[in-house]
């Protein structure tokens, strides 16, 4: 028994060649990650890296802390409703929702000079990896007004995605919601959040008008709780579900 518990322990080809791709694509994500860190801290190389798309592939998904990024496609579509119509006056902020931060940037970065552009976008985001964009803004739903003074009242559209199905992570950021939003009709209100919260996010959001619509969120990797897409406003890309509530 001795020597057989002296004996090393083996791999079989298989076994050896998958650890060693998830090694490779652990390496090469860190190494994206420090060549954004390195371009977004020096002013002349965060210019030429303007020019090239971001990715998400920097930012490894950790599903203990329940990150699931959305798909390329659906983080651009969620970004253009953000962008559509918006005035060089008002103020984006994007609530735990990276992947549609990217996007924004992404579309920013490509638009022509003449294309109106928001006067400030800002991500208010938990993970300090994101620290690296110089909008970040440090948020913890547990503390919903832990947040500049200034944000109070002076957001014109806001897209979040809670951290977690519970009705306290839910009910906290929906009170960071109505503190930041600007008062008036220009309100453009996006959550991404389960379809059981339904009922909660009517509630939470009736002053708002938010309901949920027929848009069909889709993860980079696949999720199994079922997503809907609320918003306080119809467009090209989706419509209220349902008709009109009571």
């Amino acid at each position: 028994m001795a020597d057989s518990d002296d004996e090393p322990i083996t791999l079989s080809s298989h076994a050896l060649a998958a650890l060693q791709e998830f090694y490779g694509e652990r390496d090469a994500r860190a190494d994206k990650f420090e060549k954004l860190k390195a371009a977004t801290e020096d002013q002349h190389d965060a210019a030429a890296a303007a020019a090239q798309p971001l990715s998400m592939d920097a930012f490894t998904e950790d599903w203990n802390a329940s990150q699931f990024w959305y798909s390329d496609e659906t983080a651009t579509l969620l970004a253009k409703q953000l962008l559509d119509g918006v005035r060089e006056d008002e103020v984006i902020a994007v609530v735990s929702t990276p992947s549609v931060f990217v996007a924004l940037k992404n579309l920013l970065n490509a638009a022509d000079a003449n294309t109106p552009k928001p006067k400030k976008v800002l991500l208010l985001e938990h993970d300090q990896r994101f620290s690296v964009f110089p909008e970040f803004v440090f948020y913890d739903f547990q503390q919903p007004f832990k947040l500049p003074a200034e944000l109070k009242g002076a957001v014109d559209r806001i897209i979040y995605d809670p951290p977690f199905l519970s009705e306290d992570c839910q009910t906290k950021i929906a009170l960071t919601v109505r503190w930041m939003s600007r008062p008036g009709p220009r309100l453009r209100l996006v959550v991404c959040t389960g379809e059981r919260m339904e009922p909660l996010i009517t509630k939470l959001y009736r002053a708002l008008g938010a309901r949920a619509t027929t848009y069909e969120l889709v993860h980079a990797r696949g999720l199994s709780n079922e997503f809907y897409c609320y918003a306080n406003f119809e467009c090209d890309a989706w419509k209220y579900r349902g008709g009109e509530r009571g």
